[in-house]
């Protein structure tokens, strides 16, 4: 009988292995991109590479995200809201962006609602303070949802506000990623835990059964008391938002308050993403159809993430910026756009669109950092703006067309909030909130610094190699 060496059977398994997890990529990775890197990875190296697949490569969360839709309560996921472009007093005001609003109401299949209040709130210092009075004049519900919930003195300060809430008889539930939590210690959870306030971790890692995943991670922010007030934005939970008090790790950033029938639809996030993570159907309070409009903001709330809302947030993006006639503004902490949304950004510029970029001359991600610079100068070639931002390090995420649109929210213009997690994001059809934030942007390139192809050309020949090797593994960043 001819005994085969070990040797062979363990190169057989490992090449068998390596083919079978390239195969995977190939039949279940919607871009090209992300397939062609990953066959790649596992062939070349046939041991490391599929393991690195097995733990970073595979969307385990899709097939439990399907589900959502048909488990939500009915207030929540058939809730009806009329179209306001029926209303007199709107159709007007959209007659202009019908194209933008067609390529929103295919996308989201939610309606644009009417008569909300938004107001930009800046860094800790303004928007701790609201959060904490809503939910110390909570009476009925508090849900919160966050990516990092810091346990330093911020954090401990909220807890302490959410268990004066608990013991009052307030229902309130705590969403946490479980990778964001890890950014401090003690964790969140385990603290609101201790006073008996109902929480959970949303796919957090484990080792049984095997859950690694640093992807597909929620990035949303939420904070809604009562139906009646909530709140959104990029802003994580933590001191790093005290830009005045805290000198070592300071993100300054813009959030959101928010009133109105768009807490509905943010309601309905949030309980998809409670029901994600624990299996427990959630209705909140709901913002009535009869209260008094309290604003004047025509809003819709975009979900993006690695499932059925793939790509949500990228088209409406694309949309916004092929609608724009005068100015396209970003500003945004990470700036790798897929190659769709660059081709918009550069082709408005074509057309004598300005477009003006804000990004931070000190990132706090020195990977994203190298990467961008090696793909900005096509932009500057074509006449986009690109503005520096001095510290303390930007986390704002502002998206304003024309002085009409605008789009706030989690998500950065990467390729990990577009692809990998999920996202938040509120379309906001105002003039008047539109300039408040282009007042914020204007501020920001008074203060900062121009860039010029003269300053990138000024990079060593290490730095520009280095720079693209970064860029090589964007589409990972």
């Amino acid at each position: 009988m001819l005994e085969i060496p070990w040797q062979a059977l363990a190169l057989g398994g490992t090449v068998l292995i390596a083919v079978t997890a390239g195969i995977h990529a190939l039949l279940h990775l919607p871009d090209p991109r992300a397939a062609w890197g990953w066959i790649a990875v596992t062939l070349l190296f046939p041991v490391a590479g599929p393991i690195l697949y097995l733990l970073f490569g595979i969307n385990r969360v899709k097939n439990r995200a399907r589900q959502i839709a048909t488990a939500l309560p009915d207030e929540l996921s058939s809730h009806a809201q009329p179209d306001i472009r029926e209303d007199p007093a709107y159709r007007e005001r959209l007659a202009d962006h019908l194209p933008l609003i067609h390529t929103g109401d295919t996308v989201t299949q939610s309606p644009l609602l009417g008569g909300n209040r938004i107001r930009p709130l800046s860094n800790g210092e303004q928007a701790f303070p609201a959060m904490l009075k809503a939910i110390e004049s909570a009476t009925t519900s508090i849900a919160l949802a966050t990516y990092i919930f810091e346990t330093n003195s911020m954090g401990r300060e909220l807890i302490r506000a959410l268990d004066t809430a608990h013991e009052r008889g307030v229902d309130i539930r705590v969403l946490v990623d479980g990778i964001g939590e890890l950014y401090s210690f003690p964790r969140a959870v385990r603290l609101l835990r201790r006073r008996g306030i109902r929480c959970a971790r949303f796919h957090p890692p484990s080792l049984v059964p095997p859950a690694l995943h640093i992807n597909l991670r929620n990035h949303r922010k939420l904070l809604l008391v009562d139906g009646r007030v909530g709140f959104t934005g990029g802003m994580n939970i933590g001191s790093r938002h005290m830009v005045t008090e805290n000198r070592r790790t300071v993100a300054a950033d813009t959030h959101f308050e928010l009133a109105g029938p768009v807490l509905n639809q943010l309601a309905s996030t949030f309980a998809a993403d409670w029901y994600l993570a624990t299996r427990e159907v959630w209705a909140a309070p709901l913002w009535e159809d009869g209260d008094t409009p309290p604003g004047d903001s025509i809003c819709r709330v975009i979900t993006d993430g690695p499932n059925e809302d793939l790509d949500h947030l990228r088209l409406v993006l694309q949309a916004a910026v092929g609608s724009a006639r005068e100015r396209v503004r970003i500003m945004t902490p990470y700036f790798l756009p897929p190659p769709e949304l660059e081709a918009a950004l550069l082709g408005a510029a074509l057309r004598g669109v300005q477009v003006d970029i804000v990004l931070p001359d000190d990132n706090n991600v020195r990977a994203v950092h190298y990467a961008a610079q090696h793909m900005l100068g096509r932009l500057l070639d074509r006449g986009i703006n690109v503005w520096r931002q001095p510290p303390p390090f930007c986390h704002s995420k502002l998206f304003v067309i024309d002085d009409h649109y605008a789009l706030i929210g989690s998500a950065n213009l990467d390729p990990r909030s577009l692809r990998l997690n999920f996202e938040l994001g509120v379309e906001v059809y105002d003039a008047t909130f539109a300039e408040r934030l282009d007042g914020i942007i204007d501020a920001a390139i008074d203060g900062g610094s121009r860039l010029t192809r003269e300053h990138l050309d000024a990079r060593g020949p290490l730095r520009r190699v280095r720079d693209a090797a970064f860029w090589l593994f964007s589409p990972y960043l």
